[in-house]
């Protein structure tokens, strides 16, 4: 008998030993998240810079607007695409402490009645006849020898801040969105301004022309070009008025309200033009939530590549149970009985299950690595794009404005002429529509250079840092 039990523990220490082998053979040393793309030493578009902070959090209240302000505290409070991810993090925060259960033992209580008597009414014995109680705990645990629970709970752990990270891209995507649909709100209503002075002057003309047909100095056929010109402002006047309602429709839908938000009385002239610092490349890494979010599933795919290779190594479950049983409730306790037990479980043949596991794993965790790299790139192009928008606009501002000084120049010039009778209608003509053009182009490259300063403070992460 003594000779029986050595030969269990050397088969028992041969297992453990052959286990720890094939643990050493199959396991490789993880692979440290350090998989990324070479970054620039500076950006390659110059743009004036302010100092202090790339962006700051509230990088919005650089326009200068209080209107702007609230609205985008309402859209955090109020999104639907906001409620949405943190809906989802509480799902991965569910989620981790489901896979944290297993590095824990179970208790399991149970309690329970059995009746039983014979069917030939009492023909048999009375120890098969009666009513029994029963009662007892029971327990489990599965010894985490190579790390496979942990390294699955460290997975649920990293998607959880994961989804942390998508509910900061998210809020960020939703500012800057709510900003740029504000802002051409403001933009729309100072065109529809513009429309509106330019038919005033159009009609102004018009009447002018009106009376020189009727003193015979001008020809019907002038009358019909300035009242088409009048209809054609008329036309475009109603097509803002259009895109404004639908931009304040937009406004609505990010604010998760069915109600169309009310026109602004925010003066676009007055919004000021943000300043930036732009930094170093290199600061980029820490200020973008996509990236942290894409590392962080590189750390969960690295936790599931560990955990898809623990299972295809031995485990050992201990377990124990105690419980006693009675004919009366208040005897069920008289005689409580326990056992311990140890389950020692290798996989030997599974089909190639495991091993295909281990490989959907390995293969999911080059898939992630790509997302890592992809996300570094994208963050560093959205920048530029975002630098060479800016320096582009700001250049063509400075030619802009000369552009709208020579075309008033023009339009009076016209006029007087015209009045005159030393030029032609449609060189009047002409130069209203020159005039309008500038004017509206002058309103919607103002509004391309506050929209670009969004795209850039998105870009750089408005203002979140792995730190916070």
């Amino acid at each position: 008998m003594q000779m029986k039990n050595h030969r269990r523990v050397d088969a028992t220490l041969l297992t453990l030993l052959l286990a720890t082998t094939l643990s050493g053979c199959t396991s490789v040393p993880e692979h440290p998240i350090t998989d990324s793309v070479p970054l620039p030493a500076q950006w390659s578009r110059a743009v004036p810079q302010a100092e202090g902070d790339v962006v700051s959090q509230n990088w919005w209240r650089s326009f200068g607007s209080t209107e702007l302000d609230a609205l985008i505290v309402q859209a955090h409070l109020q999104s639907l695409d906001v409620a949405t991810s943190l809906a989802r993090v509480n799902q991965a925060r569910a989620r981790a402490d489901q896979a944290g259960a297993a590095l824990l033992p179970s208790l399991t209580g149970t309690a329970g009645v059995n009746r039983q008597a014979s069917l030939d009414g009492g023909g048999g014995s009375a120890s098969a006849t009666g009513t029994r109680f029963s009662a007892g705990l029971a327990a489990s645990y599965e010894v985490d020898f190579w790390g496979k629970n942990q390294s699955v709970q460290n997975s649920a752990l990293a998607g959880w801040q994961a989804s942390v990270f998508d509910a900061d891209t998210v809020r960020l995507t939703v500012t800057a969105q709510v900003a740029n649909a504000w802002l051409l709100s403001v933009a729309l209503r100072e065109r529809m301004g513009i429309a509106e002075l330019n038919i005033k002057s159009a009609e102004r003309l018009l009447a002018f022309v009106s009376a020189r047909v009727r003193a015979g100095a001008a020809s019907p056929l002038e009358l019909a070009q300035q009242r088409g010109l009048l209809a054609g402002q008329q036309r475009q006047l109603v097509q803002l008025q259009q895109q404004a309602e639908e931009a304040q429709t937009r406004i609505a839908l990010l604010l998760g309200q069915t109600r169309r938000a009310s026109p602004s009385e925010v003066s676009f002239a007055n919004l000021r033009m943000p300043q930036w610092s732009v930094g170093v490349p290199s600061e980029l890494m820490t200020r973008r939530p996509d990236i942290a979010r894409a590392e962080a599933l590189l750390a969960a795919a690295n936790a599931d590549v560990h955990a898809a290779r623990a299972a295809m190594l031995p485990s050992l479950v201990l377990g124990g149970e105690v419980g006693s049983s009675g004919d009366r409730w208040r005897r069920i306790f008289d005689n409580p009985i326990y056992s311990l037990a140890a389950g020692l479980a290798a996989p030997i043949f599974d089909g190639g299950r495991l091993a295909a596991g281990r490989d959907l794993a390995l293969a999911q965790r080059e898939e992630v690595v790509i997302v890592y790299r992809q996300s570094i790139v994208q963050a560093f192009a959205d920048v530029q794009f975002a630098l060479d928008d800016l320096s582009g606009l700001q250049a063509q501002a400075e030619s802009q404005a000369d552009e709208l000084v020579q075309a008033q120049t023009a339009l009076r010039l016209a006029e007087s002429r015209y009045r005159a009778g030393a030029e032609t209608l449609l060189t009047l003509i002409d130069a209203q529509r020159t005039l309008y053009a500038v004017q509206d182009a002058a309103a919607q490259l103002h509004l391309a250079r506050l929209q670009a300063s969004v795209a850039l403070y998105r870009a750089f992460g408005g203002g979140w840092n792995s730190e916070s």
